[in-house]
């Protein structure tokens, strides 16, 4: 029996093993087994105690084998025992014991020939010493191993977490565990005990429905709410550069902390050699540096700088500049410039095409796909997810499913695993009715009612599958218009503008549109797209020529920076009553529900909502207004695949005339059949779409 446990129990502690093996060797003790699970009972406490690593079903396994091997072996079936009959009584009383040879004879006491067993007292107080030593080292493993769930509360959300401490100490190349995640946001439920593992080396892409909690849970890895190892580095591009006098290429470099620490050094040590030639160990300082320099090759930083900025659209004499001379969706990308260079452990992007053009998406793609460290990225751009990411967290039902391959290939992925589980259900329902139908038939039939009782438990085994919750379909509703105005109903004649006098932005354009236009504008980031619309509806005057609008023209402006039209503190309904005094709160309902914002989602303060359920709240006020023609100005930033899909269909719907700037291909290819290209202060015609 020793030689089976020590086999199977390597780690087993001595002194447990002796004692464990004391007891199975006394057949007053293991005579009283019946079975397995008695042996069980008796010795498993110990040999878990001994062997925290093993779980209960191997010690288990093991009792049985002991059992059968040797215990149920080893017990000889019941002798059978003869009376004897006495010839006259005995009184007991009267009987003595004359010397120790009667004692052969007493009840009470062994013969030599007799298996006795004894314990030593020693050896027995030394294992139960080491047994209560080891539960309390068990209980303060398991106290650091799984920590109480730990509550935290901000601005984005509250995160709750189990924290398994052994993740905290692993190295910047591991895997990041990420367990029984609790989140919610007020007093909604994101996410419900959900555990995802973000391995090294790969690209993530966190797909999900508009207020689901992407973002939020994005959030809380950046913050490091959640349990991220401190050896893990990350950067989360969230927030613009400040704007100083440090020029762009600069502000890219000192990102890499120790480069510009061994600059510094250079710097002071040339300084030093300058005041003293003959300083040794100046010299010797500023020898160690370049030797630091040539190893992190700081020869090539400032041109993997210039090439990152190059790629996000500055020019050589824009990387000259000065950070404070950009504007804010520059200082964006200049924010993405410096963590692109830095290439943390792990990098975080939300919604990273929002702020950049089609040629530095593309640029953008091509650079991620190379990706050295590992990457977790918002985004709702199908072209761009598709071609950066190789693994898929799929946030849904306040759970996050986690798929291999593309984007193309999740979705593949997904529709057929909700057909197996749809299916998986529908049988199960069906075998569950069988059953059922049984048991009714049969429960009065005493002839069957064991097999009636069997039924009935193989009913309560059964887990308890769930029907697939079909996501609801996003609809956009824009107002029902009359198109029958004449053309041109907008038209732009020669028309000059230019903020500085000596920066011209349009030199002499001449554009009109009509009732049936589908018009995308598409040029390089500055090229004046923005500048355009802002002419055509009358939000800025042309320096020169004149801009003409139809008599009944009803112009609806979606503007890019629509969050700063919203106020924040007002709910969806009271801000629609805001913008049409006198309206009813239920009709403002309604308008609102036009753009799948209903329930307690319409009465939530504005700042709870997510980017793209401001953005519908925002196309809501639009239509409610009933406009003929709709300028758009990067209506997809924030907004869902489903939702952009809807809007792309609801603008084929539309009546009227429709003018957008947008970055997101499958919208531009579904609905324009035209595109405006702004280049060099003109704007060229080219019929057909792309």
């Amino acid at each position: 029996m020793e030689v089976l446990i020590q086999k199977e129990l390597p780690d087993l502690d001595p002194c447990i093993l002796d004692y464990v093996t004391g007891i199975l060797g006394d057949e007053g003790t293991t005579e009283e087994l019946n079975s397995s699970e008695d042996l069980y009972d008796m010795i498993g406490p110990f040999l878990l105690s001994g062997c925290p690593d093993v779980d209960e079903c191997q010690i288990n396994k093991l009792c049985k084998k002991l059992y059968k091997d040797h215990i149920a072996r080893d017990q000889a079936p019941p002798a059978t025992t003869t009376d004897t009959v006495l010839s006259a009584p005995i009184q007991m009383s009267n009987m003595k014991i004359v010397d120790d040879n009667m004692l052969s004879a007493n009840i009470w006491k062994a013969t030599k020939n007799e298996n006795v067993s004894f314990v030593d007292k020693q050896k027995l107080e030394k294992a139960e010493a080491k047994i209560r030593e080891k539960a309390e080292k068990n209980k303060t493993k398991e106290a650091n191993k799984k920590a109480p769930p730990k509550a935290i509360h901000n601005d984005s959300g509250t995160v709750q977490q189990a924290v398994n401490k052994r993740d905290m100490h692993l190295t910047s190349k591991s895997d990041i565990h990420i367990s029984d995640i609790d989140l919610m946001y007020g007093e909604k439920k994101l996410l419900l005990d959900t555990s995802i593992t973000i391995n090294y080396g790969f690209r993530y892409g966190l797909v999900g429905r508009n207020g689901l909690g992407k973002s939020t849970l994005m959030n809380a890895i950046a913050r490091r709410e959640l349990a991220i190892p401190p050896a893990v580095s990350m950067l989360h591009v969230a927030q613009e550069v400040e704007g100083t006098d440090t020029l762009a290429i600069a502000s890219v470099l000192e990102c890499h902390l120790e480069l510009a620490a061994l600059k510094e050094r250079e710097r002071k040590a040339n300084e030093a050699l300058s005041a003293n030639e003959g300083n040794e160990a100046a010299a010797k300082e500023l020898s160690d540096v370049f030797a630091k320099l040539q190893e992190i090759d700081a020869d090539s930083a400032e041109s993997k700088a210039a090439t990152i900025l190059s790629g996000l659209g500055f020019t050589t004499k824009m990387q000259g500049m000065a950070t404070k001379e950009f504007s804010g969706g520059w200082r964006m990308r200049l924010a993405l410039a410096r963590a692109l260079f830095t290439q943390p452990d792990l990098l975080l992007l939300d919604e990273p095409t929002n702020m950049l053009d089609i040629k530095a998406i593309i640029w953008l793609e091509q650079y991620l796909q190379n990706w050295p460290t590992t990457l977790l990225v918002i985004s709702h751009d199908f072209t761009f997810l598709d071609a950066v990411a190789n693994m898929i967290f799929h946030l849904h039902s306040q759970k996050i499913d986690t798929y291999k391959g593309d984007f193309e290939t999740f979705l593949k992925s997904k529709t057929e695993k909700l057909k197996a589980q749809q299916a998986e259900y529908e049988a199960q329902v069906a075998e569950r009715a069988h059953i059922q139908a049984f048991i009714d038939r049969f429960r009065v039939n005493a002839n069957r009612a064991a097999l009636v009782q069997s039924k009935i438990k193989m009913l309560e085994r059964m887990p308890k599958l769930r029907a697939v919750e079909a996501e609801k379909d996003v609809v956009f509703k824009f107002p029902e218009v009359d198109g029958n105005l004449a053309p041109p109903i907008v038209r732009l004649e020669e028309v000059t503008f230019h903020y500085e006098k000596d920066l011209p932005m349009f030199n002499k354009i001449d554009i009109s549109a009509d009732m049936e236009s589908r018009i995308c504008l598409v040029g390089e980031n500055g090229a004046g797209k923005s500048t355009l619309l802002k002419l055509l509806v009358n939000q800025l005057e042309p320096v020169d020529g004149y801009v003409f609008h139809h008599r009944h023209l009803r112009v609806g402006y979606f503007s890019q920076h629509f969050v700063d039209q919203l106020t924040m503190d007002d709910s969806p309904v009271s801000f629609m009553g805001s913008q049409f005094p006198g309206t009813d709160s239920e009709h403002c309902r309604r308008l609102i529900g036009r753009f799948g914002i209903s329930g307690e989602i319409a009465m939530r303060p504005i700042s709870t909502l997510s980017g793209g359920q401001k953005s519908r709240v925002a196309f809501a006020v639009l239509c409610a207004k009933e406009p003929n023609f709709i300028v758009l100005d990067e209506p997809t930033n924030h907004l869902d695949m489903e939702t952009i899909e809807a809007l792309g269909k609801a603008i084929k719907n539309y009546k009227g005339g429709v003018i957008m700037v947008s970055h997101d291909e499958r919208l531009i290819a579904m609905i324009c059949n035209q595109l405006w290209w702004c280049k060099d202060h003109k704007v060229r015609m080219l019929e057909g779409g792309i």
